[in-house]
């Protein structure tokens, strides 16, 4: 059987050529990525946190910085045709990756247990269903359709992109209304105002962890025009989006729970089956993300531990909930360092020059790599500012400026050892 025929999502493998796909297929698949419903909900905190200027301010400013860190990651991935974890092994080694990948497969199979209650939450609120049987239900349909890979995915994102956006639309054109226009809703001012920087690192972290793995989705693109082109439009329009249509409900409203707003709207049916298909979405590429994480790990099929993610974060689904702030914190130190030193490795350290993934001699663990790493984390924790900007900024220029001074010292020793050799 070949190799083909066991993994159609080239789990551990450059993807072919023939596995690659046009503008409409990606632009679909991107969107469907970037339609994040936890978006929807961050949205909602800050539309009742800041005034409509301020959020409108912060919201294009975060996905601006989102849309240039992801297009940099789809430019990489679409050139090489690598997922983030493969990628990960030119910069941080072969076991070194390891690291790179735990992080990222955690920490979607936590997103994906998030995104698991938000689902059951409403409707168990509107139904009296129990919302533990709710919770499995819906966790065993999204881990279902998961293991079918990246053509599943691009199915549900045509199915749920337009759905949500005739929904969304309409929640905000309905709020406006109800506060008598626009210039009533750009007068609505916050009881408790939230700092610019915490509103940028909301906007950011909500999707920083989900925006490292882009190269797992563009590395289908079947050229670096399409990956680029699909990957900024989607985060700066598709992530502005969501994050508008949480907030202008929650700032008339009050509430910054999406569900709750469309409830009061009188919206339950289609908000549930809605939000429905978007939330299954966003679940099922956390799940595929994670599966291509630890297939690297451990080099079982992908398929395999799609299921076992799936179960993992269907079980934990309401402590994963319930910690909600506190996960956005974690993904905003942790994991922006990754995507900083992939693109500095790339880009500044190997001039765009990877040998092919098959010939590549990797090393084992790449320590000036995992020092970089930790020096962003170390700015993402203690260093005033944007934390998850930090984090990217000072691991790209830290492992830049490591390889570079380790190369030229080996350099400088090698010189010297052939001018004793030779009696120079």
């Amino acid at each position: 059987m070949t190799n083909k025929c066991q993994d159609h999502d080239y789990a551990l493998q450059t993807v072919p050529q023939e596995g690659k796909k046009g503008f409409l297929s990606m632009f679909a698949i991107m969107l469907g990525f970037t339609f994040f419903s936890a978006s929807m909900w961050t949205g909602g905190t800050l539309g009742t946190s800041l005034n409509i200027k301020t959020f409108i301010g912060a919201v294009l400013l975060g996905n601006l910085i989102l849309g240039i860190y992801t297009s940099s990651l789809a430019y990489i991935a679409s050139k090489t045709g690598l997922s983030t974890h493969l990628l990960a092994r030119y910069s941080f080694g072969e076991k070194g990756s390891y690291l790179v990948s735990f992080l990222l497969g955690i920490t979607q199979v936590g997103w994906f247990g998030v995104g698991v209650a938000m689902f059951a939450l409403p409707v168990e609120k509107v139904t009296g269903i129990n919302v533990h049987l709710l919770i499995f239900l819906a966790g065993i349909l999204m881990t279902a359709t998961a293991y079918f890979g990246i053509k599943t995915l691009m199915i549900l994102s045509i199915i749920a992109v337009p759905s949500i956006a005739s929904l969304g639309g309409y929640s905000v054109w309905q709020a406006v209304e109800s506060v008598g226009g626009i210039n009533e809703l750009l007068a609505i001012e916050p009881k408790e105002v939230m700092g610019l920087a915490t509103a940028l690192t909301l906007c950011i972290g909500s999707f920083i962890s989900g925006g490292t793995l882009t190269p797992d989705f563009t590395r289908f693109a079947k050229n670096t025009k399409v990956g680029v082109l699909t990957t900024g439009v989607a985060f700066f329009m598709g992530n502005s989006l969501m994050f508008i249509f949480g907030a202008i409900g929650a700032a008339v409203t009050g509430q910054a729970d999406i569900s709750e707003v469309m409830f009061i709207q009188g919206l339950i049916l289609p908000a549930i089956i809605i939000l429905g298909f978007n939330i299954w979405t966003t679940n099922d590429n956390a799940l595929y993300a994670s599966g291509l994480g630890f297939s690297n790990i451990t080099k079982i099929a992908k398929n395999k531990i799609v299921i076992v993610n799936g179960l993992i974060g269907t079980a934990g689904a309401m402590f994963l909930y319930n910690n909600f702030v506190g996960w956005l914190t974690f993904l905003g130190s942790f994991i922006p360092s990754i995507g900083g030193i992939i693109i500095a490795d790339y880009f500044f350290v190997n001039r765009e020059k990877y040998d092919t993934f098959e010939e590549e001699g990797f090393e084992t663990v790449n320590k000036y790599a995992i020092g970089a790493w930790v020096l962003g984390v170390l700015a993402a924790r203690f260093v005033p500012g944007i934390p998850p900007l930090n984090a990217v900024v000072v691991s790209a220029l830290g492992y830049i400026a490591i390889t570079k001074l380790t190369k030229a010292n080996t350099v400088k020793d090698t010189k010297v050892e052939i001018n004793t050799a030779t009696g120079n």
